[in-house]
């Protein structure tokens, strides 16, 4: 860790599970187990699990410029304490497939946490499987909506400590399971007992799947 935070203040590109392009930006804070980039225009704060490799870049994107950033540095950065620092602040999260998802963190349990999207409802999100998020200004709104038109609220399920026990709470339920990338994962949570859970797919077809794979769970 010691070497790393030599690079601090400087330009490094990195390779983050599950995405094909390289991040890149001026590299802010390490954390415990959490890092901070500044792309030039916001921050980016990627869980440390998730970095796969890091190395200074050979080249700056063209017209990004880092003048005039804030940053108070912390002794205490970590990734739980960056949550509890985004909920209700309208953020932008990467956690699978080809898209982000944006919206509010509403609720922050043992090993997930809960977030309401315009889009997508109240999303449960595996903490390991939150790939960066990247809060936006105070005043932002999704989508450029009316606060009104969609108020931050917690969510109305009954919350378990850990995601295992959250599935077991959602058995007998219509589900999406990882935003729904794969059809295979879309349908009836027929059982969830650690480590295995059971989805009966549209077809009626059973489908398998290890709980350490569940990366967000969501109704329709």
């Amino acid at each position: 860790m010691k070497t790393m935070r030599s690079y601090i203040n400087q330009y490094v590109e990195l390779s983050v599970s599950g995405r094909k392009d390289c991040v890149r930006g001026l590299l802010i804070d390490i954390g415990s187990d959490i890092m901070v980039l500044h792309d030039g225009e916001r921050f980016l704060y990627l869980p440390l699990l998730h970095l796969q490799q890091m190395s200074l870049s050979v080249k700056q994107e063209a017209g990004v410029e880092f003048s005039g950033i804030s940053w108070e540095p912390s002794q205490d950065l970590s990734y739980r304490k960056v949550l509890m620092n985004a909920k209700g602040m309208f953020t932008e999260l990467y956690i699978t497939g080809n898209q982000s998802i944006h919206g509010y963190v509403t609720s922050i349990m043992n090993d997930f946490f809960v977030f309401q999207s315009p889009v997508f409802h109240s999303v449960l999100i595996a903490m390991r499987h939150l790939k960066y998020l990247i809060p936006y200004s105070p005043n932002a709104t999704p989508y450029a909506m009316n606060p009104t038109s969609f108020p931050v609220s917690t969510p109305t399920m009954a919350l378990a400590r850990t995601i295992d026990q959250q599935l077991k709470k959602l058995e007998g339920e219509f589900v999406v399971l990882n935003l729904g990338e794969n059809p295979g994962k879309i349908g009836l949570l027929k059982t969830a007992d650690t480590p295995i859970i059971e989805v009966i797919t549209s077809g009626g077809a059973s489908m398998f799947m290890h709980i350490d794979h569940v990366k967000t769970v969501h109704r329709p």
